[in-house]
């Protein structure tokens, strides 16, 4: 049996329904909108994020900067060895004997004058020690008159391009490698200037990327052979 509706009845139900379906979507479009305090919760959480996740990286990139100079640091120091084993000392030059920029060490200068390894001596002695080790006194790259101890990256190098003459033993933060005997000349020459290293062989060290040039604290923070 078909049931009939009025026209009248028809009109009032299909009004209600669609009032009831506008009322519906209006409250689904209110429910969905993001109000601005969430906006701004969600925004601070991105950049705290964001913060850690750049604190994390430099943190490990600093780590591996420091695990990589220690390598290097023992891999030189074991081709010092091999140089000790054939010529019976350690490679040695007058600078590397009066290497000044932390060997004063005794009174009256307990402190040493210097931490900053972009002092000439830095560059200096680690020039010295490079061109023992490499068998490349002159630095050209390309001329070796010595046997070689030890085989340099470019990367350790400054100029770090690969091109150039070698100034000096470049470390993974970026400055010079410090190399010194000055205890070893003292040792050897008992009436000579008591500013002395750290090893009666050699001291050979990266202050790993520290920023103050002349607190003593901070050597603690260095990647050294003692």
């Amino acid at each position: 049996m078909t049931r009939k509706v009025s026209p009248g009845t028809c009109r009032r139900f299909c009004v209600k329904r669609l009032t009831n379906g506008s009322a519906a979507r209006v409250g689904e479009q209110s429910s969905s909108a993001f109000t601005l305090v969430e906006l701004l919760v969600v925004f601070g959480i991105i950049l705290i994020l964001a913060g850690l996740v750049l604190s994390t990286v430099g943190y490990a990139r600093k780590k591996g900067a420091r695990a990589r100079a220690e390598t290097e640091i023992a891999a030189m120091a074991a081709a010092c060895e091999s140089y000790k084993s054939d010529n019976g000392v350690y490679p040695r030059t007058s600078r590397t004997d009066t290497f000044t920029a932390i060997t004063n060490r005794t009174p009256p200068d307990p402190q040493p004058t210097s931490y900053d390894p972009s002092v000439t001596a830095y560059s200096f002695t680690s020039f010295d020690l490079y061109g023992q080790l490499s068998g490349n006194p002159s630095g050209d790259r390309t001329t070796y008159t010595q046997q070689r101890y030890f085989q340099f990256k470019p990367n350790m190098l400054s100029p770090p391009n690969g091109a150039g003459t070698v100034t000096a033993i470049r470390d993974p933060f970026g400055n010079s490698y410090g190399y010194s005997t000055a205890q070893a000349f003292y040792i050897d020459n008992p009436g000579a200037n008591p500013n002395y290293g750290f090893n009666p062989t050699f001291d050979l060290w990266s202050t790993a990327g520290t920023s103050n040039a002349t607190d003593a604290a901070y050597e603690q923070a260095w990647g050294k052979n003692w």
